[in-house]
């Protein structure tokens, strides 16, 4: 892993290095020399989520964009999803999204995407690393004559509006349907209301008034019971939360209930299987999914296969394998028909259709799938050794999957954006995957807490 680019973009706490507009002016740099073709403008779309931050890094990368003769496209607030669309349909050579995704408002990150639209290889990455680091950006600038000048792109919204409405079904509608929407008081507050507005949905919003400060706060993906209340009060027949930068869905059933990524993807994976439209019958997950996942897949008849977690290596899976589905349990899902990114709000517009499709609410497609129990409990470590350098660590793991059996599984990890170890067990039973979870977590915390 370089020092800089983590599983998902540069991320840390803003005004802090690597945080800082000095990195953002180093990046926008980078990205336009690493990605310029010769006699060619090298054009970038910049966009963010609601973080106070945002503007001071946008600034940054802007600067560092037109320093180095590129010509930045600013859209303003809008989900990364839809900064990868604009930066496809506009043929621009790269997109930048400042956002630090579920994480709270402190911190903020800066992803790249080419112009294709897909997040940059490890190798395009490394490059801007090395320029970064290498200390000769300053040497590569252009003359005055030729830097750059940017513009400001006022309809990217309404664009990205029109683009979700065409991968929903024109044969079915949304209209009367009462759908409860929570935005994280993040990028999709504008977006999303609208979006679903339009399809003809009654639509109740809630955390859609960011102040900069309070994106992701008690609210979207991560924190759902607000969302809970809001459906069960209004007698709405699904909830829909997205994280702070758009990129993910979790949704909640009209009685309630939480569905989980996994319990979507196989929703929608059956939609298409029955549609004829599941190519190779593939759905690619990720190694933390649930256990009921893969037991779903045998039963309707597709096959699975677990990439490493991250969405980047699903979307590298996929594209290997031939799939046109997969995604993770936390809500990030890939539709490859329609983009070429994870997107919370074309995800719920297609489980939208799978409901509408199959006349059930979704309580009853939830039970397409069992959830096993699962625990994840996430420890602070101060350092990140390889786990299976770590004996204590070592020996507790092959102690609990001895007791599990084939009763369930075990995942220690390290988050690749923060300074945390996630231990994940699922089992039997939930007390028995809390025992074990707990179990676990003890010894983590005190080999490398």
């Amino acid at each position: 892993m370089g020092k800089l680019f983590g599983t998902d973009g540069i991320r840390g706490e803003a005004n802090r290095y690597p945080m800082d507009a000095n990195t953002a002016f180093a990046v926008g740099q980078a990205v336009v020399s690493v990605l310029k073709k010769p006699g060619h403008t090298t054009k970038v779309i910049i966009g963010k989520d609601t973080r106070l931050s945002g503007y001071m890094l946008e600034s940054a990368l802007e600067s560092g964009v037109t320093s180095m003769g590129g010509v930045p496209y600013l859209v303003g607030v809008l989900p990364t999803p839809g900064i990868a669309y604009i930066t496809e349909s506009m043929r621009a050579d790269a997109g930048m999204v400042i956002s630090a995704s579920h994480n709270p408002y402190q911190d903020n990150g800066i992803k790249v995407f080419s112009g294709a639209g897909f997040k940059l290889s490890d190798a395009q990455e490394e490059a801007i690393e090395e320029l970064m680091l290498g200390g000769k950006l300053p040497e590569m600038v252009p003359a005055p004559h030729d830097m750059g000048r940017a513009y400001r792109l006022d309809d990217a919204t309404g664009r990205y509006i029109v683009f979700l409405k065409n991968t929903f079904p024109r044969s079915l509608s949304l209209e009367g349907m009462k759908i409860v929407l929570d935005t994280a008081n993040g990028a999709t507050y504008r977006v999303a209301p609208e979006t679903f507005t339009e399809l003809g949905a009654d639509v109740t919003v809630i955390h859609n008034t960011p102040d900069g400060l309070n994106i992701n706060e008690n609210c979207g993906s991560q924190h759902t019971d607000d969302l809970k209340k809001a459906v069960v009060e209004s007698g709405a027949a699904v909830g829909l939360a997205f994280d702070g930068d758009g990129d993910r869905l979790i949704a909640v059933d009209e009685k309630g209930n939480e569905i989980t990524g996994d319990q979507i993807l196989v929703i929608c994976a059956k939609m298409l299987k029955d549609e004829g439209r599941l190519k190779n019958d593939l759905l690619v997950s990720t190694i933390m999914s649930n256990m009921g996942l893969s037991v779903a897949c045998k039963k309707y008849g597709f096959k699975n296969h677990a990439a490493k977690v991250g969405d980047r290596y699903v979307l590298e899976d996929m594209q290997r394998l031939g799939g046109v589905l997969g995604g993770e349990e936390s809500g990030h899902v890939i539709f490859l028909d329609h983009h070429t990114t994870g997107d919370g709000l074309l995800t719920a517009l297609q489980l939208l259709a799978a409901m509408l499709k199959a006349g059930k609410p979704l309580s009853e497609l939830a039970k397409l799938m069992d959830v096993f129990p699962q625990k994840l409990i996430n420890v602070d470590v101060k350092s990140k050794p390889p786990i299976d350098t770590v004996p204590a660590i070592v020996e507790a793991i092959k102690q609990v999957e001895s007791d599990l059996g084939d009763q369930g599984r075990v995942l220690v990890r390290y988050s690749g954006t923060q300074n945390m170890c996630r231990v994940m067990i699922e089992g039997p039973t939930a007390e028995v995957t809390e025992k074990y979870a707990q179990q676990l977590a003890e010894v983590v915390k005190t080999a490398i807490g």
